[in-house]
């Protein structure tokens, strides 16, 4: 079984953009450690990272046929904007779980508001990159039951 990760806007920058606020880890780390938590699992990942809202939402689309079982997202800024990142989901029906590495909810009013978290089978947001292990680990009970993660 697969599960893609998506990446949006700005994340290529992990590790280099806002410390303070994202972390020294870049997203290359991410994606190798999701890799090799997912693949002692027996899961595949796909990993995923654009800053253009149609990309996104064409590789949305294009996991409801090739395979992906589930979805962990961290949309950055179209989190509080694309309503068309949140009618793919729902035209797509892949169960998924969004990931925020700062918590939104400590920072400015506008990123208290997301379009795709009422849609989401869980919401992990504040614990730095750990937060998409802690996602991953929840994918695997939800896909592996009896894989140890």
């Amino acid at each position: 079984m697969s599960v893609l990760l998506i990446n949006g806007p700005n994340l290529n920058l992990l590790g280099t953009r806002e410390p303070d606020v994202y972390g020294s880890t870049t997203l290359t780390e991410v994606e190798a450690a999701l890799t090799v938590q997912a693949a002692e699992a027996g899961l595949e990942v796909d990993c995923f990272q654009s800053n253009s809202e149609g990309e996104i939402i064409d590789r949305i689309h294009a996991a409801r046929t090739d395979g992906t079982a589930f979805i962990i997202i961290n949309p950055g800024a179209f989190t509080h904007t694309s309503i068309a990142i949140r009618d793919a989901f729902q035209s797509v029906q892949v169960p998924f779980c969004e990931v925020h590495i700062s918590n939104v909810y400590a920072r400015e009013p506008f990123r208290h508001h997301s379009y795709l978290s009422d849609l989401a089978v869980g919401v992990m947001a504040g614990f730095g990159t750990r937060g998409y292990s802690l996602a991953m680990s929840f994918v695997i009970e939800r896909l592996a039951p009896n894989a140890v993660g």
